[in-house]
């Protein structure tokens, strides 16, 4: 889950990290009665959960409260991305003397909270990993002991921070650690950190993401969502306690079981195609969540057929079967359906399915060749 820079900010304050002021607005009126309160120049950012903000046209300088009305309107109501911009951060500008990026992210290949720090800030950390590798610092966190001081100084010694600086480094990094722990992160960065001209250390962006798997601990930060900036089909499974993402091909995928789902994609594009959706329906797969299922893969338009995959373990075949076909009766939109359920009373599942009309399948490979097949043929 991501959150708004606005709310990143807000998170990392409490825990010491040093921001500027800022309000949010969401028309020009309160943008100018923002840059009021400020006072001086201040910067008009879009919020929304895509990058390419500045390159879009979605930060703006403004020197006096009602040029900070108008970038704000020039702001609001733009695309970025394919998301509208509802809502801008009005904060004070800085004069900026250097740039650097510090994050923390959630190093699953090397088993720890790792600290990512370059002292090429302000733009992507991805182009200077491509760019310029040498200029990035990975250093990883025991995940007993946590951040030492001496980590600190290494990453300040890195980063060739003046000496006066040091301990207000140290207050950052400890704070941007402090809050990646507690809201159970997977990432918390400052992109860009900078040395201001009158010489303090000032976080100038903030980025958090949590991990979503965590919010049952967290239901003030779930309370941050914007859901008006999430794939709606994504909410609509989160609703109906499916596990669901949203891709760009044309193949929906019903499984149960996460792995399974995964080779299942693997095996439509090995055989051609493109999985228009991760979906792992999980255990006791009835009709009325099969239904809630195959209504949120139908609502990505670039659906031409879907393919179910079931194991029968504890959940009968037949259950399943008899939930599909109650379930595709109620879909508004049809599209060719192949159906492989192998497991407990398979056989019986098989006859429901023939029963009905839907196409089966023995192998999970025979499966995705008929469900690419048949995709194919809905498009010509």
């Amino acid at each position: 889950m991501k959150l708004q820079e606005y709310r990143s900010r807000e998170i990392l304050a409490r825990h010491g990290v040093p921001v500027l002021d800022g309000e949010i607005a969401t028309t020009a009126d309160e943008a100018r009665v923002a840059a009021e309160r400020i006072g001086g120049p201040v910067v008009v950012k879009a919020q929304v959960l895509v990058g390419g903000r500045g390159k879009a046209g979605g930060v703006k300088l403004a020197e006096t409260p009602d040029e900070a009305a108008a970038r704000a309107g020039e702001i609001l109501g733009m695309t970025i991305k394919g998301v509208t911009v509802r809502t801008v951060l009005v904060a004070a500008a800085a004069d900026i003397a250097h740039e650097y990026y510090l994050g923390l992210i959630l190093d699953r290949g090397g088993q720890a909270i790792t600290i990512i720090a370059s002292a090429d800030g302000g733009v992507e950390i991805e182009e200077t990993a491509r760019t310029n590798p040498a200029a990035i610092l990975r250093l990883p966190l025991h995940p007993l002991i946590g951040l030492q001081q001496h980590q600190v100084r290494r990453v300040a010694f890195f980063l060739g921070l003046p000496v006066e600086l040091r301990k207000a480094f140290g207050t950052t990094l400890d704070g941007l650690y402090a809050t990646f722990v507690d809201a159970d992160a997977d990432l918390a960065e400052v992109n860009p950190l900078v040395i201001t001209a009158d010489g303090r250390l000032v976080a100038l962006d903030a980025k958090i993401v949590l991990d979503d798997s965590a919010l049952f601990r967290h239901p003030d930060l779930e309370a941050l969502r914007d859901l008006a900036e999430e794939e709606p089909s994504e909410v609509a499974a989160r609703e109906a306690g499916i596990n669901f993402i949203k891709l760009d091909g044309s193949i929906g995928c019903m499984v149960n079981g996460a792995g399974l789902a995964m080779t299942t994609m693997d095996l439509v594009k090995l055989a051609g195609g493109e999985p228009a959706n991760f979906l792992d329906i999980g255990g006791g797969a009835k009709a009325d969540r099969v239904a809630a299922a195959f209504r949120i893969i139908l609502d990505d338009p670039n659906v031409r057929a879907i393919l179910v995959n079931i194991f029968g373990g504890i959940t009968r075949g037949d259950e399943v079967a008899r939930g599909i076909v109650e379930a595709r009766a109620t879909l508004s939109r049809q599209v060719p359906m192949v159906v492989r359920i192998i497991g407990t009373n398979a056989a019986e599942a098989a006859e429901i399915l023939l029963a009905a009309r839907l196409i089966t399948a023995d192998s999970l490979d025979d499966a995705a060749a008929k469900a690419v097949a048949a995709a194919r043929e809905t498009q010509a």
